[in-house]
């Protein structure tokens, strides 16, 4: 039988991390984003900036957490960043305080499509939302692209909701629209189990 389970990572799983991200977008986002870009992303570069972010993060409330699977053996099968809302987390045009101090923005959020639909998402998100509730933020807000169909349905799927900002990112002279969605940190855990995406979180 599987377990499966979320830790913080460490620095031996950055390499693992950047494989699990550039496998995920190259499935999840290859309608979505530039075949070339997809095909031209350097492992490498990935893995060092993941072994940075998890070494030396910017602050405690920065977090990289990972999901992995237990069966005969241990596989990294997913990850989840975060850390209090900057400029990146804001819209275009957006002051710089529109957010709050109570604010902490999802950066990632990726499952391995072959290990979806196994409750690693929802994993992932929970134990994110106890890190949250311990550094008190109060509101979570997370980019989705907007043909993201899995994200948007997964996190809608537990309580989060478009906000009304929007935003196009210029991938290679391609403009790629995303929404913002937002949610309210809940002020006690909850253990009911949320719903797993067809595809990725």
């Amino acid at each position: 039988m599987a377990l499966g389970f979320v830790r913080p990572a460490r620095p031996e799983d950055a390499a693992e991390i950047a494989r699990v991200q550039l496998a995920t977008w190259r499935v999840a986002y290859r309608r979505l984003l530039p075949r070339h870009v997809l095909d031209n992303l350097d492992e490498a570069w990935l893995a060092r900036r993941w072994s940075a972010a998890v070494q030396e993060p910017p602050s405690a409330a920065h977090r990289v957490l990972v999901a992995v699977e237990q069966a005969e053996q241990s596989y990294l099968v997913g990850f989840a960043a975060s850390g209090p809302a900057d400029a990146e987390a804001l819209a275009p045009g957006e002051p710089a305080t529109a957010l709050g101090a109570g604010v902490v923005a999802v950066t990632d959020l990726l499952v391995e499509p072959r290990w979806g639909r196994r409750g690693h998402g929802s994993r992932l998100l929970s134990a994110a939302v106890d890190g949250w509730r311990a550094d008190g933020f109060t509101h979570a807000v997370a980019w989705a692209f907007d043909g993201d169909e899995a994200t948007r349905k997964f996190l809608t799927s537990t309580g989060w909701e478009p906000d009304g900002a929007a935003r196009a990112l210029d991938v290679d002279d391609m403009l790629v629209p995303q929404v913002r969605l937002h949610v309210a940190v809940p002020t006690e855990p909850d253990d009911t189990p949320a719903p797993e995406p067809t595809d990725t979180p």
